[in-house]
């Protein structure tokens, strides 16, 4: 398995020197695919939320509303309070999902970094 040395400046002014392994470069590209996932599960929710949310919107406001808690399906007495908690946890899915995409775009270029040294060998 061929081995390549990296090496990185750090804020003094040295420098380090490393060998990239074939294994490293796998554990960023799993890493990488773990972030990915999370953000298709994380936009799936907030698509979900988003089409509930305007369903509710719609819905004709003398029908029930039920929400489901554990194994029970409730009725919803405040159905503001329901779009309000539901428009929360979007925006609190959206800042997830942000911070997700950040850290996507500093893995992937975490593995084409190694990818890159790795090849030089």
């Amino acid at each position: 398995m061929p081995l390549s040395n990296r090496s990185e400046q750090l804020e003094g002014g040295d420098l380090i020197s490393e060998q990239v392994t074939a294994e490293e470069i796998q554990g960023v590209a799993r890493e990488l695919q773990v972030v990915r996932n999370q953000i298709q599960t994380i936009s799936s929710q907030v698509s979900e939320y988003g089409i509930t949310v305007e369903a509710l919107e719609k819905q004709d406001p003398e029908r029930p509303i039920f929400r489901s808690f554990g194994n029970l399906l409730l009725e919803v007495d405040d159905r503001d309070s329901l779009v309000n908690d539901m428009s929360e946890a979007i925006i609190a899915l959206e800042d997830h999902l942000k911070r997700l995409m950040e850290k996507e775009e500093g893995v992937r270029d975490q593995y084409e970094r190694l990818a890159k040294a790795f090849e030089r060998e």
